[in-house]
């Protein structure tokens, strides 16, 4: 999807919406920011696009703890050739939190920036040329025609650069590094303080960012947080989010016999553990994608006037991405895709019993594991929400297992499952009225020269009630085209919205005033 950037005559001309007021006087530095970094990119491509795939080259899944530790050094280095110091607050067995901070005279707010250097699981097999970190350049998506060309001097907007964390989340750190570098050469102080927050482990869960956090609360002192991850909105608009959900995983292992038997000999006599978890599955949810969980709903927090109001006003994106998505009837009884965000969620995203294709045997398995996601939204607590699963588990029938049980426990009940978890984080929500939110939404509409979508929420799930603990309002910037594939095989970022995140957080930096 083509983004329509406007020219920078044109910046200031953009009407209100209902919600937020353009803000007199205060676009001036910001659509000076924007308009030095758009300068300085077009002069500094090559340059820019080198280090972004030096930097994308490093293999940095969570669990990697040597490769991500190769990754903190190259953006400590990164940092430290732009004359920013960097602390590496240490994570045993993990990446360190990658923290710096740059203090502006006459500055009286701090803004800081969270992203982070970690990236998903990959399967090689299943990737682009099977290479999910040697980052590639296309024309466009393959699926439609795009072909690999060499990187050369200047790249085009609907070009594309496809290698693990792209978009989730290295393009941002490439984006607000290149804005700073933009700010500094073309001589435009920055507005604010900044403190740059890199987390190493968010993809997994970032279990140690609230212990980091805390063991340095003077690091964390400031204003307004800015989530720099996520996509932009479906229809190519820049993004604003007020919140994003919490998330809660578990995996479900349901058991059959004690070893895989021959199907013809055993079959129709032993429990069949891939037949049963589909049907505890299956007991989760209605026609309508409704989850049956008992108290699965309760504890929501309503959304009030201005999150509805930013709702109705949201574009319209679900017939589009039926067609692009070959969906004929999708999930939620109707309600649009945004209405069905602000909800608890249950998901499967992923299912193993046995083999399939041409590795498939007649057996009967031994056992049938459903891994699990539990988006959560305010006041959606994890461990409760886990507790009803395991709750429902049990109404089915289940003898329910936390740790793996014996062969005796598994003689001894009729049915047994193990439910286990490595646990999740609350969701957040920050006013769409406070001061600083009136002011994030004409700094973005200046800096990208369009006017974004707000949304209460992100659909995803980042680790922010450790700063709203701080007492940190907390909203999303996010700059990835929608159709990244984040999380999944060839995940990618167009370049106009690499470009554009950097106008973004260039007039963000210059200009955001409150």
């Amino acid at each position: 999807m083509r983004i329509r950037v406007m020219p920078a005559i044109a910046i200031c001309l953009f009407a209100a919406s209902t919600i937020y007021a353009q803000q007199p006087g205060k676009s001036t530095s910001t659509a000076a920011g924007a308009a030095a970094v758009r300068a300085f990119r077009q002069t500094h491509e090559r340059a820019i696009i080198t280090e972004f795939n030096e930097f994308l080259a490093i293999p940095n899944i969570a669990s990697d703890a040597p490769n991500i530790q190769r990754n903190a050094d190259y953006l400590a280095h990164m940092l430290e050739k732009r004359g920013i110091h960097p602390q590496m607050l240490a994570i045993a067995g993990r990446g360190p939190v990658v923290f710096a901070e740059i203090k502006q005279p006459g500055a009286t707010r701090t803004v800081l920036l969270y992203a982070h250097y970690d990236g998903q699981p990959v399967d090689p097999a299943v990737w682009i040329k099977n290479k999910p970190f040697e980052p590639m350049l296309f024309t466009g998506p393959p699926s439609t025609g795009g072909t690999q060309i060499p990187f050369p001097d200047h790249l085009e907007s609907d070009w594309r650069i496809y290698g693990r964390s792209t978009s989730d989340d290295k393009a941002a750190i490439v984006a607000i590094l290149t804005a700073l570098d933009a700010l500094k050469a073309k001589g435009i102080p920055l507005g604010v303080n900044v403190k740059l927050v890199f987390d190493g482990e968010e993809e997994a869960g970032s279990p140690n960012l609230e212990r980091v956090v805390n063991e340095h609360r003077e690091f964390f002192a400031g204003d307004v947080l800015l989530v720099c991850d996520g996509p932009s909105d479906q229809s190519g608009r820049p993004q604003i989010t007020f919140g994003n959900r919490g998330v809660v995983d578990a995996e479900i292992t349901v058991y059959g016999p004690s070893r895989p038997l021959h199907s013809g000999h055993y079959g129709n006599w032993a429990p069949n553990p891939a037949m049963r978890l589909a049907q505890l599955l299956a007991s989760m949810k209605d026609a309508n994608g409704r989850v049956l969980i008992a108290g699965f709903y309760d504890d929501v927090t309503p959304p009030g006037p201005r999150e509805r109001q930013a709702v109705k006003e949201a574009p319209n994106n679900e017939a589009a991405l039926e067609r692009e998505l070959a969906i004929a009837q999708p999930d939620g009884g109707g309600k649009r895709l945004i209405e069905l965000i602000a909800e608890p969620s249950l998901n499967i995203r992923g299912l193993r019993s046995a083999y399939v294709g041409a590795q498939s045997q007649n057996v009967v398995p031994d056992r049938a594991v459903a891994s699990l996601d539990m988006r959560l939204v305010k006041d959606i607590q994890p461990e409760k929400q886990l507790a009803r699963l395991i709750a429902h588990v049990e109404k089915q029938g289940y003898t329910v297992f936390r740790q793996e049980p014996t062969l005796a426990e598994r003689a001894k009940y009729p049915r047994v499952a193990l439910v286990t978890s490595t646990g999740g984080y609350p969701a957040t929500r920050t006013p769409m009225d406070l001061p600083v939110a009136l002011a994030i939404v004409p700094a973005v509409a200046t800096g990208t020269g369009e006017q974004p979508v707000l949304l209460p929420a992100l659909g995803g799930s980042v680790p922010m009630f450790v700063f709203e603990r701080l007492g940190l309002p907390i909203i999303g910037t996010p700059i990835a085209n929608y159709d990244n594939s984040q999380h999944a095989a060839n995940e990618n970022i167009r370049i106009g919205n690499l470009w554009r995140g950097m106008d973004e957080f260039g007039g963000i930096l210059a200009g955001l005033q409150w």
